[in-house]
């Protein structure tokens, strides 16, 4: 459409100019007549432009911006095992800065690498110093190794390997709600060291059938309820023991 305004602006001026000259018209008004055209073709070239710009690449619409993650933690009416999940999943990963949105404001986190709960000696972190464990060098005193009786001196990293993490609990043989399923020779406690706690146990019922049963390996999270939403307070590791 710009293309055919032009043309025929054009046309009409070379028209006008046409029938205005006489034989008497000089060289100024000839003159006059290729300034004008000179005009029109500079402006049908400005209109060609514009079209070729027009008919060119759409240009790129900007992609909106991400929206900010939600913060990790505790969800009003969430269940149990609903929250569990959620942590369990923090841990597969090691995200200790995730997990520390779930841990207890005031109970901070404990952590006990065997059944039997020491809340005089089992190592409490708070919700801040949780956060920061994955990238902790520090070499903590988590227990005594079973049947050694050797120090558990490990930093978190390993400690987390060894004593939380150490098997697919996502993926487990059973899952019991406030119900102790791996049993052994050490005094499971978690019911009297938590007494305003609930628990969610992931349970491995073995995995050489040579063993009978006796390479076992459990995860306890430990949560309290807090306003209506879980909070954790513990993690239990749990295994045969001599």
């Amino acid at each position: 459409m710009l293309k055919k305004a032009a043309f025929l602006s054009l046309l009409l001026i070379v028209a006008v100019f046409a029938t205005s000259c006489t034989p008497a018209s000089d060289d100024a008004i000839i003159k006059e007549l290729e300034d004008k055209i000179s005009d029109q073709e500079m402006k049908i070239a400005q209109l060609e432009q514009q079209l070729d710009d027009l008919s060119g690449e759409p240009a790129e619409t900007p992609e909106p911006e991400p929206e900010p993650e939600e913060p990790q933690g505790p969800v009003q009416g969430a269940s149990l095992l609903s929250t569990s999940l959620e942590v369990l999943d923090l841990l597969k990963d090691m995200d200790m800065a995730g997990l520390s949105n779930f841990v207890h404001s005031t109970q901070g986190l404990r952590f006990t690498p065997y059944d039997y709960v020491d809340t005089q000696s089992d190592l409490l972190f708070t919700a801040a110093q949780v956060a920061g464990l994955a990238q902790d060098n520090t070499v903590y005193l988590w227990g005594s190794f079973d049947g050694s009786g050797n120090p558990i001196s490990q930093n978190y990293a390993i400690y987390h390997q060894s004593f939380v993490y150490d098997q697919d609990f996502l993926n487990p043989h059973i899952v019991g709600i406030n119900n102790k399923i791996g049993t052994g020779n050490m005094i499971n406690n978690v019911d009297t060291a938590y007494p305003n706690g609930q628990f969610v146990e992931f349970h491995f019922t073995g995995f050489d059938p040579q063993y009978e049963g006796m390479d076992w390996k459990s995860l306890k999270l430990v949560f309290e309820d807090d306003g209506g939403m879980w909070y954790l307070v513990g993690i239990i590791h749990g295994q045969w023991t001599i």
